[in-house]
C-alpha cells in the first residue's frame, strides 16, 4: 500500500569452499584484480613448510607433483618462442618461407552480361602470398605499456615494537679496533678500551674446579693446625703448673727442715709430690721417714745452670771494680785527676758542651729572679734606644764578681811560658771590656 520495495542489493557474499572443502574465507580479496594473483591470506602461508614424508599425504605429494610438471612444460613453452622470435628477428637472412604452391579459386560472378569479361559465366583466380621484403620498414608502431603489478608478497609478521633497555644498547656497542702495535697519532689510549677490543669479554670464564678442591684442603689444614697448637700449648700449660707445684712442694719442704733445725726438733717428713697425690700421706710412710735419715737435696740441671751463671757473673763484676780501683791507684800515683777533678777543672766551653755549665743558680733545682727587674720602666717598651745607637744589650752579661771567677778561670796546668801563670791570665781576663 504505498511502500517502497527494499529489494536491494545484499552485501553479503555466497559461501565458498576451496578443492578440499573448507571454507574459503579469502574469497573477498580475491576479487576483481586479484583474481588472477596469488594472495597469501592464510595462517598456513605464513609458516614456513618442512618437506618431509611424514608430514604430508601421498595423494597430496603426487598432485603438487603432477602441478610442478605441468607449470614447468608451460613455462619451457614460452620461454622458447620469446627466445626464437629474438632470435629470427635479429637475423635478416631468415626470412619466412611462403608456400610456392598457388592455389586457383572458382566462382560465379554477379555480372553475367557481355559487358563483363566477355560474357564468362564462370571465373578462376590463382591466390598466391606475395613476397616479403626484408629490408622493409615497421608498418605498426609497437607501444610498451607498463607491466601489471604481480601477486602480492608474502606478509612478514612483526613483533610489537619495545623500547630499548640498556641491555640491549650495551650489546650492541661494538668497541673501536684498537692495534696492539701501531699508534700513529700518539693518542693515550685507556686500559679499558684496549681490552674491549681484545675480545675478552666475549668469552665465557670457566674456573677450574680445583681452585675450590684448594681452598677446602687449606681450610681443613689450617683446623687441623689449629686444634694441634691448641693441644700443645694446653699440654705445655699442665706441664708447667705441675712443675710449678712441685717446686712449691721443694721449697715448702725446705723451709720446714729449715725450721726444724733452727728450733731443734726432729727434721719434718719430705712431702708428697704433686703428681703423687699430695694431702695424702699414710702413717706407715711417715714413720719410715722420720726413722731413716734426710738425704741432702739434690738440684736440678737448670738450677745448677743458673747457679753457675750467677756465679760467674758475680766473679766478673769483682774483677772490673779491682780493675778500676787499680787504674785509680795508679793515676794517683803519676799525678793524673781523677774524674771528679777532672770534671770540675774543664773550661767552660767544654762544660757547656756537656751541659753541666752553671752561672750561680741555686743547687735544688729552682730558678731564682731579681725582683728588683720586674719594676723598671725599660726594655721594648719603653722605647729601647735612640736610631743613631748600635747597643743591643743595656749592660753587661756577666757583671758580678763571682760569676767572672766561676766560669773564666783558666786552667791550672796551662803553658806557663806562652800564657804566664794563673793570676796573670785572670788578671788579663778582668781588665778585657768586651
Amino acid at each position: 500500500m504505498g511502500r517502497r520495495d527494499d529489494k536491494g542489493g545484499s552485501k553479503i557474499l555466497a559461501l565458498t569452499v576451496d578443492a578440499h572443502g573448507s571454507v574459503a574465507f579469502d574469497a573477498v580479496v580475491k576479487q576483481g584484480e586479484n583474481a588472477c594473483k596469488i594472495v597469501y591470506s592464510k595462517h598456513s602461508d605464513l609458516v614456513p613448510k618442512t618437506a618431509t614424508s611424514d608430514s604430508q599425504a601421498p595423494d597430496d605429494d603426487d598432485e603438487e607433483q603432477k602441478q610442478i610438471e605441468e607449470t614447468t612444460e608451460r613455462t619451457k613453452a614460452a620461454l622458447e618462442k620469446v627466445v626464437n622470435v629474438r632470435l629470427s628477428a635479429a637475423q635478416p637472412k631468415n626470412v619466412p618461407t611462403h608456400d610456392s604452391e598457388s592455389k586457383f579459386i572458382k566462382y560465379k560472378p554477379s555480372q553475367q552480361s557481355a559487358a563483363f569479361n566477355s560474357g564468362a559465366k564462370e571465373r578462376i583466380i590463382r591466390m598466391s602470398e606475395m613476397a616479403v621484403d626484408p629490408l622493409e620498414p615497421p608498418k605498426f608502431k609497437h607501444k610498451r605499456v607498463p607491466r601489471a603489478s604481480g601477486s602480492p608478497p608474502v606478509p612478514v609478521m612483526h613483533s610489537p615494537p619495545r623500547p630499548v633497555t640498556v641491555k640491549d644498547q650495551q650489546d650492541w656497542k661494538i668497541p673501536p679496533c684498537i692495534s696492539n702495535w701501531k699508534n700513529p697519532k700518539g693518542y693515550t689510549i685507556p686500559l679499558d678500551k684496549r681490552l674491549a677490543a681484545d675480545g675478552r669479554g666475549l668469552q665465557e670464564v670457566q674456573i677450574n674446579d680445583n681452585f675450590a678442591k684448594l681452598s677446602e684442603a687449606l681450610y681443613v689444614a689450617e683446623q687441623k693446625a689449629r686444634e694441634a697448637v691448641q693441644m700443645r700449648s694446653k699440654v705445655q700449660r699442665e706441664l708447667m703448673l705441675k712443675e710449678k707445684e712441685r717446686k712449691e712442694q721443694e721449697l715448702r719442704a725446705l723451709a720446714q727442715k729449715a725450721r726444724m733445725e733452727r728450733t731443734g726438733g726432729p727434721p719434718a717428713p719430705s712431702a708428697v709430690p704433686a703428681g703423687g697425690g699430695r694431702g695424702t700421706i699414710d702413717a706407715i710412710d711417715e714413720d719410715m721417714d722420720m726413722e731413716q735419715p734426710r738425704e741432702p737435696r739434690r738440684e736440678s740441671r737448670e738450677e745448677r745452670e743458673a747457679r753457675i751463671e750467677r756465679d760467674r757473673i758475680r766473679e766478673e763484676r769483682r774483677r772490673e771494680r779491682e780493675r778500676e780501683r787499680r787504674l785509680e791507684a795508679k793515676d794517683a800515683a803519676m799525678g793524673k785527676k781523677s774524674k771528679i777533678t777532672r770534671d770540675r777543672d774543664r773550661d767552660i766551653s767544654e762544660k757547656i758542651a756537656l751541659g753541666m755549665a752553671s752561672t750561680g743558680g741555686s743547687k735544688g733545682g729552682e730558678v731564682m729572679y731579681d725582683q728588683r727587674l720586674f719594676n723598671q720602666d725599660k726594655g721594648m717598651d719603653s722605647g729601647f734606644a735612640t736610631d743613631d745607637q748600635y747597643n743591643i744589650y743595656s749592660k753587661g752579661l756577666f757583671t758580678a764578681q763571682s760569676t767572672m771567677s766561676t766560669l773564666y778561670r783558666p786552667k791550672k796546668d796551662g803553658d806557663s811560658d806562652v800564657y804566664g801563670d794563673t793570676d796573670e791570665q785572670l788578671e788579663k781576663v778582668m781588665k778585657t771590656e768586651r
